[in-house]
């Protein structure tokens, strides 16, 4: 869920183990799976929410498959060095806790070479966590209706920070403009944490963001929240509104965390088991609890059904990283 910028240098040392084992399946043996440790590769440092859900389905799913399940953090690119070290695994053990950016890097840097429906099989979706758009405290600004209409007024004055070109804050802001015609001026900063100083003075006007970023800082009153981009309104910002509600259900944009495996390493009996085992740990209230602690929701979906979300996240972002021209940094 974490999505960070891919620089030109980062893209480079991703496209320098290149792909091209990754195209041949491996031979699967006759005895169960997993026959040895199975490793998740979470493609982002440690500390975020696909980190953190990658954790917690460890510590659940590893008595079920009789086998350890250990993370393994390979940040960096913008999350592509970890998702293409995925796709290169042959050795049948490894699965890959894949978010947004895995399917938005692809439009942005063609050159990576990696397709998620070619190069991956679903096991199933994990996680959602909903963008939240606010303001800082002392904003004039106390509604989207607001936002839209000085936007309108004021054509450039109103500018968005994100943490990054191509990042779901940014995308996120560029939805806002497709569909309520409100130019809102891109400000593209290192990450969130370099982002929130400045949003807080107000420096940036106001910021499409994670609601565990953002939280803490409503709840001290340094921000205000305006809407949030889930399907339902979120229970820890009790009074504002989803995007849905104010007729703007293109903005449900929201981050995720979906558990992956390399195309044909992994034999059908043993992502059957992986599907079950995930949608009865996701139903746990153990791990509900655990999940809800660091700001995401559990989200169960089967094979299918994740694999056509990723299809359509995929056809979704493409179209609009062309429609309003947006260029790596």
């Amino acid at each position: 869920m974490n999505s960070l910028p891919l620089s030109r240098r980062a893209l480079l040392a991703a496209l320098a183990s290149g792909l091209g084992a990754a195209a041949l399946p491996c031979a699967f043996a006759e005895e169960a799976w997993p026959t040895r440790p199975v490793r998740i590769i979470v493609p982002f440092a440690p500390g975020g929410g696909a980190d953190g859900s990658a954790r917690v389905l460890a510590d659940a799913l590893a008595p079920h498959l009789g086998q350890g399940v250990v993370v393994e953090n390979k940040p960096g690119a913008g999350s592509a060095i970890g998702v293409m070290a995925a796709a290169q695994s042959r050795d049948g053990h490894t699965l890959l806790m894949g978010s947004n950016s895995m399917v938005i890097n692809p439009s942005l840097h063609p050159a990576l070479g990696y397709d998620v429906a070619r190069d991956f099989d679903a096991v199933g979706m994990v996680s959602s966590q909903p963008l939240v758009l606010v303001v800082p405290a002392d904003s004039p600004l106390h509604s989207v209706d607001d936002v839209i209409a000085q936007a309108k007024a004021k054509p450039g004055t109103l500018s968005a920070g994100n943490s990054g070109a191509g990042t779901l804050a940014h995308l996120a802001s560029e939805i806002f403009g497709t569909q309520t015609g409100a130019t809102l001026t891109p400000v593209a900063y290192k990450g969130e944490s370099a982002l929130m100083p400045d949003l807080i003075a107000g420096r940036v006007s106001l910021g499409f963001l994670n609601l565990p970023s953002v939280l803490p800082h409503i709840r001290s009153g340094r921000l205000r929240a305006l809407a949030v981009s889930s399907p339902q309104p979120v229970p820890e910002l009790p009074g504002v509104p989803t995007f849905r509600a104010l007729h703007y259900p293109a903005l449900e944009v929201q981050g995720w965390a979906a558990l992956l495996a390399p195309k044909g390493t992994i034999p059908p009996a043993g992502l059957a088991r992986l599907e079950t085992l995930l949608a009865q740990a996701l139903h746990s209230p153990e791990v509900r609890q655990r999940f809800v602690a660091f700001g995401v929701t559990p989200v169960v979906m089967d094979r299918a059904a994740t694999a056509q979300f990723l299809q359509a996240e995929t056809a979704r972002y493409a179209a609009v990283i062309k429609a309003r021209g947006i260029k790596a940094e």
